[in-house]
């Protein structure tokens, strides 16, 4: 598996981790009576900011030497 690959792989499993982290957190606030703990509240976050980069690195692709294989006329 390439270096691309792995990214995008990882990026789709973080997805589905992000969105589990967050609908945790609406069935904690739901059930709960006061405030959830914290690491409920903030746990979407590190899957998000994973998520940023291999988005961030995923965009930048196209842009950069490989993916620039046209020769301008």
């Amino acid at each position: 598996m390439s270096w691309n690959e792995w990214i995008r792989q990882s990026h789709r499993w973080l997805s589905i981790v992000f969105t589990l982290t967050v609908l945790a957190n609406f069935v904690a606030r739901a059930i709960s009576t006061g405030e959830p703990p914290p690491w409920i509240t903030y746990a979407p976050l590190p899957p998000l900011f994973l998520q940023l980069f291999s988005g961030l690195y995923m965009f930048a692709l196209p842009y950069t030497g490989k993916g620039r294989t046209k020769t301008r006329a």
